[in-house]
């Protein structure tokens, strides 16, 4: 096993570091990071991940989606995949995404620097489209190789009204070739990422690493009530039908019921949709989207069905019509219990304690579970936050999880996964 000294740990930080920021200049914006799936941006950003690549000793080539694989042969023709996103979200930060390839490049040149094959080939993977910031898609990418890719989504459009698949065509690819990005069942024993927690945890509990369990499920709910609309001082209270009233009603009961979960299952209305929408008008109609989120199939699907008999309740105390539409049902995603042990392993031979934690948020990995088992390894970022330009991971916590990566690497048995 290879042992890493601080200085050790510093250097893949530093390196890992500037290797974010390098992938952080290339924007189509100025001021803010933006970087879109098929655009100017990604194809400079994969040139540059590739680039990397063959630094690191690594053949690399790109697939049907512009994924940028590079590839370390093994003993055997069996794979561990390592992979994450170059794509952002609109006002990005630099962390998201690129730090999970950043490390997988560097991990898999620290075998190929040492001359050492292992046993199993390793390929590290850099998506193109997990965020879905251009089309209203997402996981195109990942779910491409792993032989999942929906072709309804070449139909879709962007803002300009570009479709996907001119998109690609536009990009030097051909969606024929599509199919051909799929690693075979046989070939890719597991597939793990190196992530920002993009969450408070790791911070609030003082260690820089985290060992993921599973990425949790989600379910979204469209809430419509409707009422009448009426005149903002003519309509005495007690007779009036407002629907944002109730929306406000239903929305502090899913506050309640995640609340007493204990922090088993998450709640959130980012969106209302009111209508008519003038101050002096009472609402008599209103949509509230519901964002539901657990690690627990169980819990959630409880906590879903306590909030539509309540908001059936509310609507009903309150002479209103309702209607109720899941438009979003994503199950949960375990990691294996195999590579969460090996990774927990590889933090503490660190010296650090492996705080085994979900992801509230959806990954590359939930595509690719479909092909073969998954894990994730988590690293602290800065208060939390995500998807935002104050985005941020220390060079040691960075420098910490790359060495955590090659001891996973070392530690990884694919014949645990072959079936």
């Amino acid at each position: 096993m290879a042992s890493f000294s601080q200085t050790d740990i510093d250097a893949l930080g530093a390196r890992a570091e500037a290797m974010v920021n390098a992938l952080g200049a290339i924007s189509a914006e100025p001021d803010r990071l933006v970087r879109l799936f098929l655009t100017p941006e990604h194809r400079r950003a994969a040139d540059l991940v590739g680039h990397w690549m063959r630094d690191a000793g690594l053949s690399v080539s790109e697939d049907a989606l512009g994924t940028v694989r590079g590839h370390l042969p093994g003993e055997e023709a069996k794979r561990l995949l390592i992979g994450s996103h170059i794509d952002t979200v609109v006002n990005a930060g630099k962390y998201d995404g690129p730090l999970g390839v950043i490390a997988g490049v560097l991990a898999a040149g620290h075998f190929a620097r040492a001359g050492r094959q292992l046993p199993f080939g390793l390929d590290v993977l850099a998506f193109g489209d997990e965020e879905g910031s251009r089309f209203p898609a997402t996981l195109s990418s990942s779910s491409a190789c792993a032989g999942n890719f929906r072709p309804g989504n070449l139909a879709l459009a962007d803002r300009d009204g570009v479709t996907f698949q001119d998109a690609l065509a536009a990009y030097g690819k051909s969606a024929a070739d599509i199919p051909a990005a799929a690693f075979r069942r046989d070939e890719a024993a597991a597939y793990v990422e190196v992530h920002i927690e993009q969450g408070p945890v790791l911070e609030t509990r003082r260690e820089p690493l985290g060992v993921v369990t599973a990425i949790i499920g989600q379910t979204y709910l469209n809430v419509e009530f409707l009422g009448e609309a009426g005149h903002a001082g003519t309509v005495p209270m007690l007779m009036r039908r407002d629907a944002l009233a109730a929306a406000a009603e239903a929305m502090l009961l899913g506050e309640q019921l995640a609340r007493d979960t204990k922090g088993e299952v998450v709640a959130t209305v980012g969106r209302l949709a009111v209508s008519p929408g003038a101050t002096n008008v009472i609402p008599a109609n209103v949509v509230a989207i519901f964002d539901i989120r657990s690690a627990s199939e169980a819990a959630r699907a409880q906590l879903v069905e306590r909030l539509r008999a309540g908001v059936r309740a509310i609507a009903d105390k309150r002479h209103l019509g309702l209607t109720i539409t899941s438009t979003r049902e994503v199950p949960t995603t375990p990691c294996h219990p195999a590579l969460q042990e090996a990774f927990a392993q590889a933090v503490r031979a660190l010296g650090a304690e492996p705080l085994r934690l979900g992801s509230g948020a959806g990954h590359d990995g939930q595509a690719m579970a479909k092909l073969c088992p998954i894990g994730m390894l988590f690293v602290r970022c800065r208060g939390g936050i995500s998807h935002n330009p104050m985005e941020y991971a220390g060079p040691r916590d960075i420098g910490l999880a790359v060495a955590a990566l090659i001891g996973f690497i070392e530690r990884f048995d694919p014949a645990l996964f072959s079936g």
